[in-house]
């Protein structure tokens, strides 16, 4: 008999164990991928979890099913410029669907963030943070290599496509230039009335710290994708793209970039900032994805708020 109560108190013990084991994982489980919701806008952000690589979901207030929402790869890729080389080569590059290598994420107040060990010795910490009118993207690179690199970008990159926002014909993707904000693809009537197999694959660019290309370049074809080139450089480096129903705007921002740029299929959104990083180093990266309910005026109030509170001591 006392065998026997040996026998079922392990077994009680294993099952409770068991049990605690089970309760941690669906904790962690629910906070990897449970929304962070802002109070003041109904804005949400969760992790996209029908994806191993890191990949976000932003949902307007109101939108239950997240496939719906804007999808943030974050990152799309990591690239650097090794000193002294001139090609590029990734550190990382996202890619759908399971894989097994995914990372842990943990959440922090609004912020969900997770760290990766990279090609050639780099570590990231990648975290985006939920504000009541968007999400900011932060990046930081610890290089514990002996390596100089001239120039790194982890490019996020919103893709509106599933979204209210998207914009396949560029009817609504704006840019502001010295005249105001005019729409990125005003040089380009003629896409109205063009075949969509005419139109599309292409990217759509406009500079702003890089030089506008000459005539000749400003319509390239490269791999079966045509990239045009605006006449007219930015003045401040966003794009933004305002809803089917003109009550939202989706802008996204950094403090410096070569140019903005879409892939008008994905209505995916680009302001790609660079740094450099050091070996031993670090190194960090920054921008943000304006959501809100207004107009296009207001995204410029925002950004020059941004840039006012960067030149703060």
């Amino acid at each position: 008999m006392s065998d026997w109560l040996d026998i079922a108190g392990w077994v009680g013990r294993a099952f409770s164990v068991l049990a605690l084991w089970i309760t941690a994982s669906v904790s962690l489980f629910s906070a990897q991928t449970s929304a962070n919701v802002d109070s003041a806008s109904g804005l949400h952000l969760l992790v996209a979890d029908e994806d191993s690589l890191p990949a976000l979901r932003i949902l307007l207030p109101g939108q239950l099913d997240s496939i719906h929402g804007i999808k943030v790869l974050f990152p799309e890729h990591v690239t650097v410029r090794e000193q002294g080389r001139g090609a590029a080569e990734h550190l990382y590059l996202w890619r759908p669907g399971r894989q097994e290598n995914g990372p842990a994420w943990r959440r922090l107040g609004q912020s969900l963030e997770y760290e990766m060990d990279l090609k050639g010795n780099v570590h990231l910490i990648a975290r985006a943070t939920l504000e009541s009118d968007g999400v900011r993207y932060r990046f930081r690179f610890v290089n514990h290599s002996n390596i100089n690199y001239d120039s790194v970008q982890a490019i996020w990159d919103p893709r509106l496509y599933q979204s209210v926002f998207r914009d396949v014909w560029l009817e609504r993707t704006y840019v502001h230039r010295k005249e105001g904000f005019q729409l990125l693809a005003v040089d380009m009537p003629a896409r109205l009335v063009m075949p969509l197999n005419k139109w599309l694959p292409c990217r759509y660019l406009d500079s702003y710290t890089w030089p506008v290309p000459p005539l000749n370049k400003r319509v390239v074809k490269e791999e079966g994708i045509t990239y045009f080139n605006a006449s007219r450089p930015v003045d401040e480096p966003f794009i933004a793209t305002v809803s089917r129903d003109g009550k939202w705007v989706a802008a996204t921002w950094t403090s410096a970039a070569g140019n903005v740029w879409t892939n008008p299929e994905l209505t995916c959104q680009h302001a790609d900032p660079e740094t450099s990083l050091k070996a031993e180093g670090t190194a960090s990266l920054e921008g943000k994805t304006f959501i809100f309910r207004g107009t296009l005026h207001r995204v410029l109030e925002k950004v020059r708020h941004e840039r006012h509170d960067e030149c703060r001591p």
